[in-house]
């Protein structure tokens, strides 16, 4: 039960910006899961842990893992799989609701950013447990950020901090331009590679065909990608307010409006399915994989597509 609690408690969160042991943490605790659960099969291809057969050398014994879990396994190391994978987060400001401008630290470490943040960084980890090739890549209305696919911890400690810069200092009054930075990274990437992109996609109505243009570009590039719809649910697609006057502000102009959330729940819920469900169409249409990502589910839906995608890569 304790990896599993690890994968699901909100406590793992308000690690906040230290993302190096949250992520240790998160993938260890994973690690384990996977022996206790339907996902056993999947975990050969995790190839740095197994169970400990008695009479082998000690020699690589996880002995952290061991303090952990009172499970004995060894570290195993294979050839390098020469898999790249480029994760791409949306950093414009949509992403760092919930946010309350009297308390801006309230849901620093609670907000889609920071989720978005915390679980490129344990998808790190395990990429690195597997010598994995990784890049990050961090936009808002252009790219600010995009490193090319490394395997070495330096890599991983430099990509770690400029995600956790991004946690302490929130960008406000960003805009989005999602389309043209998938289309630069499309560009970008030479080789095939699994892209794996962070965003709540809260782009325009008018502006899906240029979105799915853009992924579209992605996949005729030959690239596997995985699309996290990262939302805060109960608010953003289910829209559950009590309700009485909100004054509901747009993060990235600041404009404001004072409503009833009865008044335009039915409207507003429609319309966000029907596009997510469009979303969803043409993610399958172009073998996209579209999970969502609710910021309180936690990680562990994260780490298990991940695994499926990279056994389907080898």
């Amino acid at each position: 039960m304790a990896s599993t609690q690890v994968l699901e408690s909100q406590d793992i969160r308000s690690l906040g910006s230290n993302l190096e042991l949250l992520a240790q943490q998160v993938v260890e605790g994973f690690i384990v899961g996977l022996h206790r659960s339907p996902f056993h099969g999947f975990s050969v291809e995790f190839a740095e842990h197994r169970l400990y057969n008695v009479g082998e050398s000690t020699r690589n014994m996880d002995w952290k893992v061991y303090g952990r879990t009172d499970k004995l396994f060894v570290k195993r190391f294979e050839e390098e799989t020469n898999l790249r994978c480029q994760i791409v987060v949306d950093a414009s400001s949509t992403m760092y609701y919930p946010w309350e401008e009297k308390n801006p630290d309230k849901y620093k470490y609670y907000n889609k950013f920071c989720f978005a943040a915390q679980s490129a960084a344990v998808l790190m980890n395990a990429l690195r447990s597997q010598r994995d090739a990784f890049g990050l890549t961090l936009f808002d209305d252009e790219i600010r950020v995009h490193t090319r696919p490394k395997s070495s911890t330096a890599n991983y400690r430099l990509l770690l901090t400029n995600l956790a810069q991004r946690i302490e200092n929130p960008q406000l009054n960003r805009t989005t331009n999602l389309a043209a930075c998938l289309h630069e990274i499309a560009e970008s990437i030479h080789r095939r590679s699994m892209v794996i992109i962070f965003t709540d996609v809260m782009e325009q109505p008018d502006k899906a065909e240029e979105i799915f243009s853009a992924l579209q570009h992605l996949r005729y590039a030959k690239h596997e990608v995985v699309l996290f719809h990262v939302t805060d649910k109960s608010k953003e697609l289910d829209f559950e307010f009590e309700n009485r006057p909100y004054v509901f502000v747009d993060m990235e102009n600041g404009e404001q409006v004072k409503l009833q959330p009865n008044q335009v729940k039915e409207f507003y819920t429609k319309q966000v399915n029907a596009f997510t469900e469009q979303l969803k169409m043409r993610c399958l249409q172009y073998r996209i994989d579209f999970v969502e990502a609710d910021i309180n589910s936690g990680f562990k839906p994260i780490l298990q597509t991940w695994i499926a995608k990279r056994a389907k890569m080898g």
